[in-house]
């Protein structure tokens, strides 16, 4: 029977191929798909050109984190059983759509196409491109999970470091009116098409009795929170350990995405009555320093992790994410290399909790339904997109028309920030190891995937079996 381009059968790599090459297909998707933090460069021209709330701009953006993890939790098992190429070109497809759809909305005037397109329909493509990878990536990086993941998702943080000033550029070269929006959203949709199209062609999986270098790792060094065992994504939502990584996981990221969507705005806020305003241009490269921020700590935080732990890193953007947020709250508007300091690292603790999740579901469940498990886990990402944005932007709605000026629109939502950052501290000291009643039995738990994925390789899937179950050891 033939094959089509997209089946993973295609894309089973050839012994001797570099396992350095799947990152960089893992880039091309991601640095493409980060564009969504540079959304905070678009509200004024739109509210301007829409007459919209800073409220009604940040919608967009909202639906496509909320369709972000809600396409990666159904999507999970798809990716999983189809494979990366097949996930990345439906990520294509469904991002450069809502680009789109977007520029005709506001070509038309009809903003409920800028929502529907962007956030709807751009949002699928963000959610089964973001985890289209992860599961590669730790299959290809056994020995380093935390390294490999965060150099993929580091481009997903880092997106908006190119985003921001080329959409800038544009809208000022073709205009910041109804027209030289859609026309900004059309280039955007079908370059990024082309730049995804990479990722598309150069992705592999890894066969499966191929092994990493070097020894094997054994129950004697791993450590206490790292399981050699495996759990189904079935099993793995049944558990308190599933359920506390969420809490934490959504109030870091309610945290950091609350001044990342508006970063912009805020900063020229922040200093508006001071005697060092901020004007456009530069709040736009404060965008795209956050982004940078955002895209270093991806993998600096999560590569540390592969040395302190998940839960010591947690630990750390957690309780110091907190000291930063009051260090806005009490001090941000009376210099701006403080604030400008503080919130980059915010925004490094925010990337880093990004990369760091895949690893830490790895070391709790194992690596047999991994993709899976973390696709259910970016429930968490849909509820902190609302969370964070509206909190943000409805205190700093309700704060203006209260006739209140500057870093008083923020206060109030920081202190709020501050409290989740704490609650998600305490849900990260509850984490234990997985108990073995839901553990996998032997012959059940990485057998089966594995045996599939050989079925559709070299149709010998009682080798794979064997294969695999030494491959546990």
């Amino acid at each position: 029977m033939s094959q089509g381009l997209l089946d993973r059968s295609r894309i089973v790599a050839a012994p001797g191929w570099s396992r350095w090459l799947v990152p960089p297909a893992a880039l091309s998707v991601h640095l493409a798909i980060g564009q969504a933090y540079a959304w905070s460069v678009f509200k004024p021209p739109l509210e301007s050109a829409m007459d919209l709330s800073g409220t009604q701009s940040a919608l967009p953006f909202q639906l496509g984190i909320v369709m972000l993890g809600l396409s990666a939790a159904f999507g999970g098992t798809f990716v999983e059983r189809n494979g990366p190429r097949w996930a990345m070109f439906v990520s294509l497809v469904c991002f450069s759509t809502g680009f789109l759809v977007a520029a005709l909305g506001v070509a038309t005037g009809q903003f409920w196409l800028v929502v529907l397109g962007y956030g709807g329909i751009g949002g699928v493509g963000l959610g089964i491109g973001y985890i289209s990878p992860v599961s590669t990536l730790i299959k290809w990086f056994p020995d380093r999970p935390g390294m490999a993941t965060g150099i993929a998702i580091m481009g997903f943080g880092g997106g908006a470091l190119i985003a921001a000033p080329w959409s800038s550029w544009m809208l000022d070269s073709f205009g910041a009116d109804s027209s030289g929006i859609a026309t900004t959203l059309v280039v955007h949709g079908l370059a990024y098409a082309a730049f995804m199209s990479l990722g598309v062609l150069l992705i592999r999986v890894p066969a499966a009795d191929w092994r990493p270098p070097g020894p094997p790792r054994t129950a004697a060094t791993a450590r206490r929170m790292i399981t050699t065992a495996n759990v189904s994504a079935r099993n793995a939502v049944r558990t308190p350990q599933f359920w506390c990584l969420w809490v934490v996981l959504c109030l870091n990221v309610t945290a950091g995405i609350g001044i990342l969507e508006k970063a912009a705005p805020m900063i020229i806020d922040f200093f508006a009555d001071t005697a060092t305003p901020v004007a456009a241009g530069a709040a736009a490269g404060f965008v795209a320093l956050l982004s940078l921020t955002n895209m270093a700590g991806r993998f600096i935080w999560s590569s540390t992790s592969d040395v302190i732990g998940r839960k010591n890193v947690y630990r750390v953007y957690l309780g110091a994410g907190a000291l930063l947020y009051l260090v806005i709250a009490l001090a941000g508007s009376l210099s701006t290399p403080v604030f400008v300091l503080a919130a980059m690292g915010i925004l490094s603790f925010y990337g880093g909790g990004f990369a760091t999740v895949p690893a830490y579901l790895k070391d709790l469940f194992g690596t047999y339904q991994v993709g899976a498990i973390h696709g259910r886990l970016l429930t968490a990402w849909s509820v902190a997109g609302v969370l964070g944005p509206l909190i943000v932007n409805a205190v700093a709605d309700s704060q203006e028309a209260a006739g209140r000026t500057g870093s008083d629109l923020y206060t109030l939502s920081l202190f709020v920030m501050i409290g989740l950052l704490l609650v998600g501290f305490v849900a990260n000291e509850l984490i234990r190891p997985v108990d073995s009643r839901h553990h996998e039995p032997a012959e059940g738990g990485q057998a089966p995937a594995e045996k599939s994925e050989k079925a559709e390789q070299t149709a010998k899937p009682e080798q794979t079996a064997k294969s695999e179950k030494g491959a546990t050891r």
